[in-house]
């Protein structure tokens, strides 16, 4: 994770999400963010956004359906084919707060060299 925004290493949303999902999925979920500031290390933004720019470049991004188009159009010699869809406006609540007695019950085990940074969440036991 980039450590920014809405996956920030100390968002308590983002850790509350991250637990839903391991309990619904089953799955242990091994996070490593990067810190704060070094994005430019996330290969990610190296190799998909720069081909993105090159995509829409020159062109006006008048609405959505234009920007989802040519970021959907985006393709390397190389193979890398960019998938993109439009989620419908889907409206995202803002000011969401999670209560201390959530984050006290994550099963959330910190580690690694940068354990504010390195953490695995796993399933809840039901």
């Amino acid at each position: 994770c980039d450590s920014g925004g809405s996956n920030s290493s100390t968002n308590r949303l983002w850790k509350a999400s991250l637990q839903k999902f391991s309990n619904a999925s089953g799955l242990a979920i091994k996070v490593c963010h990067f810190p704060p500031g070094c994005s430019k290390w996330n290969r990610i933004e190296h190799r998909l956004f720069c081909y993105i720019t090159k995509s829409w470049q020159g062109k006006p991004l008048v609405d959505i359906e234009t920007v989802v188009n040519l970021i959907g159009h985006t393709t390397t010699t190389k193979g890398l084919k960019v998938v993109c869809k439009y989620d419908g406006g889907k409206i995202y609540r803002k000011g969401i707060k999670v209560d201390q007695e959530v984050m006290d019950n994550l099963r959330i085990k910190f580690g690694g060299p940068h354990p504010q940074w390195n953490y695995i969440i796993r399933p809840q036991k039901s």
